[in-house]
């Protein structure tokens, strides 16, 4: 059995691109962890005054926002994960390299997602299954 080995990054990106994507993943992480706190203090603050003399309008609202801050706050949870994960494979050398068919992923598709770890025909392959 043949070892599989890991592609390098591929040539079409500069260390300078890197380090500007690398710094791209590392603000939007740093803005998204500021956002997660805010969420939690939102939905802290909400279990104090829940329920506290609220008509079924007021708490069906409260609810409602109540779960669309949770939501928001996993949604930010995956893309700071989505975005450490970006950073790691730049890191270790395989960022623009897909991890389905370890071809290189374009860089325009990188450009406008960089935290794509599919080129474009494995993701559309996974999208039909």
């Amino acid at each position: 059995m043949t070892p599989v080995t890991q592609t390098a990054t591929p040539p079409m990106w500069s260390e300078e691109e890197l380090a500007e994507v690398r710094g791209q993943l590392q603000s939007e992480i740093d803005e998204l962890n500021t956002d997660i706190l805010r969420h939690e203090s939102e939905i802290a603050s909400g279990d104090v005054t829940q329920g506290a003399g609220d008509d079924q309008a007021d708490a069906g609202a409260k609810t409602y926002e109540r779960e669309r801050e949770i939501a928001l706050t996993l949604n930010a949870r995956d893309l700071v994960a989505q975005n450490e994960r970006a950073i790691a494979r730049i890191d270790a050398g395989t960022y623009g390299v897909c991890e389905s068919c370890h071809k290189p992923i374009g860089k325009e598709r990188l450009q406008a997602f960089p935290r794509a770890t599919l080129c474009v025909t494995c993701k559309q392959r996974e999208e039909r299954r």
